[in-house]
């Protein structure tokens, strides 16, 4: 199914939710932007269906047939196309037909990504790399599959769709300083390329009139993360790179692909309806005592051995049972969502509590008991108001 959202004038902020909320509450000065310069229209958004798209066409298709010509269509017309994927690399999963084992970092409990230009496979978070294998590692069978697409498969992709085209990538990847950041930018600007392929760097400041065309794939993946910013952090790299388009005087156009497009991350971010989201946000927020609504601390437990990371988790954890907490919730012990990260085994709790007063006095309490217990300062870290719960 495909949906067209018609083109408005409103714009709004890119604020947190919390930052919002307290501009509401008055606590802060809200600055608004209503408008684009000269009154120019926010582009109109097409959400392409790409469960819909597999029905019809019967493969698995990165690029959209609706996306595909509306490229072709900006390119014969010379104008630029930016396009989103926000993940590295060729491919982020390498899996073993026989055995069904994925190759693992081996200080990290995450997948290596597979890097096809420098020919080697790489961890994102702590940096190892290892040799591309011919055999599988765990059964020693031949049949190792390269599984998904990162934003260096998808310059290649596109570079087979339209031979003729100048296409350049701009991730970390290409980028490693600030230099190179700006001679990227710098040649789509000066109409030295066609086409611009890259992660979240390409979303947000820049001012590139020649771009009438954002292709968005895969953007919506960070919805499965278990966290209860993903669908804010949706919203705004949606809304983000939407506004790429568009900015000179010819109108422009986003094609959004989705597996969800009933999301209302994804309704709101076609329509570039800010409020409309922190309404409807909120209300969840409130039902879960999340912030605005409380304050939160996330407290990680670490030890390269993984019997010490679970007796100090288990320690705190009987200490959080039996004190009284004043008001405050807490969640855990659990594995952190990354289990293991350069070498460290992670468990976490998650605390959340209508007073910060209260909640730092309980922290301050846990601290104590914790060097009480000979359980070592450095592997005990409290994050109050933590962004990431991973």
């Amino acid at each position: 199914m495909r949906s067209r959202i018609p083109p408005t004038n409103r714009k709004r902020p890119h604020a947190t939710l919390e930052s919002y909320f307290n501009a509401k509450k008055n606590k802060y000065t809200l600055l608004e932007l209503p408008d684009r310069v000269e009154q120019r229209p926010l582009p109109e958004v097409e959400i392409i269906d790409m469960r819909q798209e597999f029905q019809e066409t019967g493969q698995e298709q990165v690029i959209s047939r609706k996306l595909a010509q509306e490229v072709r269509e900006r390119l014969d017309r010379k104008e630029q196309v930016i396009v989103l994927l926000n993940r590295r690399g060729y491919s982020p999963l390498v899996l073993c037909r026989t055995c069904g084992k994925t190759l693992e970092c081996k200080n990290c409990a995450i997948a290596l990504t597979h890097h096809k230009r420098s020919h080697r496979m790489e961890c994102h978070y702590c940096g190892y790399v290892a040799s591309v294998p011919k055999a599988c590692m765990h059964c020693g069978s031949e049949y190792v599959y390269f599984l998904g697409t990162g934003s260096e498969k998808l310059e290649e992709l596109l570079h087979g769709m339209f031979p003729q085209a100048r296409i350049g990538r701009l991730d970390r990847d290409t980028v490693r300083g600030r230099e190179d950041f700006e001679r990227a930018l710098n040649a789509l600007n000066e109409g030295e390329l066609d086409l611009l392929v890259g992660t979240q760097m390409i979303a947000k400041g820049h001012d590139i009139h020649g771009v009438t065309l954002v292709g968005v794939v895969g953007a919506d993946a960070a919805l499965g993360f278990p966290d209860f910013r993903a669908a804010e952090r949706t919203f705004q790299l949606l809304t983000q790179v939407a506004g790429r388009a568009g900015r000179g005087q010819t109108p422009g156009k986003v094609i959004l692909q989705t597996y969800f497009q009933e999301h209302y991350a994804v309704q709101y971010a076609a329509t570039h309806d800010f409020t409309g989201f922190y309404d409807k946000e909120l209300r969840f927020r409130s039902w879960m005592h999340y912030p605005p609504y409380s304050a939160l601390a996330n407290v990680l437990v670490r030890s390269d051995k993984l019997d010490e990371a679970l007796e100090w988790s288990g320690i705190l954890g009987k200490w959080f049972e039996k004190t009284r907490h004043g008001g405050t919730r807490v969640l855990g012990p659990a594995a952190a969502p990354i289990v293991r990260l350069k070498r460290d085994y992670r468990y976490h709790f998650v605390l959340k509590s209508a007073s910060r007063e209260k909640l730092n006095a309980l922290l301050r309490s846990m601290l104590a008991y914790a060097t009480q217990q000979k359980i070592p300062r450095t592997q005990v870290i409290v994050d109050v108001d933590a962004v990431w719960l991973m």
